[in-house]
């Protein structure tokens, strides 16, 4: 055990996003089975029963195409930065970002109609993510500071600034002394689209159907893939880093503000210090099984949205919520272990040596 090692492979296995997700469904059930029956539980009722919550019927789709919206917003921000090789692991902050200047718009002109103050609201939601992100993205490109730290380090103060507003000058009056604002007007909620779905599942599709095939199809993306794979081939081939560095992590910024619109002119309808709800966390996550590829998230965040639905229907069969959170974990961690064994191969032996790839000593 102590000789084995990762080593890429010379071409992935075919399958790409769809078999990670995939395998790492039928690793997860399998193991849920054990899981399952060690509590007492039947797995096959309550597999039925997970799968009956997230698509048997029109309300059951409503809500898992609901849940995906945010985490397909956040998952395309955390994966546009990834296509280039950069983290943005502040995607939580930007959706506070994005919240906070959509219920701003909502303040300053809430008599508007709706057809004009909604657009307006997430135009809003969109600068405010640009906002939060312009400043680790003027770090890393023109200063080199790592956008790991700065964008993580940004979370915490979008949430404090949030709290200050629904705890001061934006707090309800007739809020029951809650940290809530009020509710945004009626004409600003989102139209529904059917059951408890709204056209926010619309505009989440649009916008990660159209990049993804901006950074798959366009001389623009063709551009990013190199800058991402080679510094040197890029500045060779006169692509400029410091460009694409800035323009990649603020449009980031923007797609996860965009989430945050969505939210609150959504299921939201106002201003709350949860406002966010872990989306930009569990983005990195939907990021990575879509193996950083604008493309896949789509599909990513619905089986995601899927699994936590899922998830939360078989408490009501008296399944424990703890049991729920860890099936949903062991899909997630099989879906990551099959995507990274597709790229990689466990070998015996040790590493090659420097002197061993040089020809052996004299």
């Amino acid at each position: 055990m102590r000789n084995l090692r990762l080593v890429r492979r010379e071409t992935p296995l075919a399958g790409g996003q769809f078999r990670a997700v995939l395998v790492g469904v039928v690793i997860a059930l399998l193991v849920g089975v054990i899981l399952l029956l060690a509590t007492g539980n039947n797995p096959v009722s309550t597999y039925l029963r997970m799968l009956d919550g997230a698509f048997g019927s029109p309300r059951a789709w409503s809500n898992t195409l609901t849940r995906a919206v945010p985490l397909g917003l956040a998952g395309l921000a955390v994966a546009v930065a990834g296509s280039m090789g950069l983290w943005n692991i502040g995607a939580e902050g930007q959706i506070i970002a994005g919240a906070i200047g959509a219920a701003w718009v909502a303040r300053l002109a809430p008599d508007l109609a709706g057809p004009l103050l909604i657009p307006l609201m997430l135009l809003g939601a969109v600068l405010g993510g640009a906002v939060l992100a312009l400043g680790p993205a003027l770090a890393r490109a023109r200063l080199g500071v790592s956008e790991i730290i700065t964008t993580l380090m940004l979370n915490e103060v979008a949430i404090r600034i949030v709290r200050y507003l629904v705890n001061g000058p934006w707090k309800d009056p007739e809020g029951n002394n809650f940290p809530i604002a009020p509710e945004i007007p009626d004409q600003a909620k989102l139209p529904g689209l059917f059951e408890r779905a709204n056209i926010g599942v619309l505009i989440a599709a649009v916008v990660v159907g159209l990049f993804g095939w901006l950074v798959s199809r366009s001389a623009w993306g063709y551009e990013l893939r190199i800058a991402g794979s080679s510094e040197r081939t890029a500045e060779y081939v006169g692509i400029s880093l410091r460009t694409k560095i800035l323009t990649v992590l603020v449009m980031s910024g923007m797609f996860a503000g965009l989430a945050g619109g969505i939210e609150l002119t959504g299921s939201a309808s106002r201003l709350v210090e949860g406002v966010a709800g872990g989306w930009g966390f569990a983005g990195i996550i939907v990021a990575a099984l879509a193996l950083m590829r604008p493309s896949g998230v789509a599909a990513v965040a619905v089986a995601f949205g899927a699994v936590q639905i899922g998830g939360l229907s078989i408490q009501t069969q008296g399944v424990p919520a703890a049991i729920a959170d860890i099936l949903q974990a062991l899909i997630l961690f099989g879906a990551l272990a099959a995507a990274v064994f597709g790229n990689y191969k466990l070998v015996r032996g040790e590493p090659a040596t420097t002197l061993d790839t040089a020809g052996g000593a004299a």
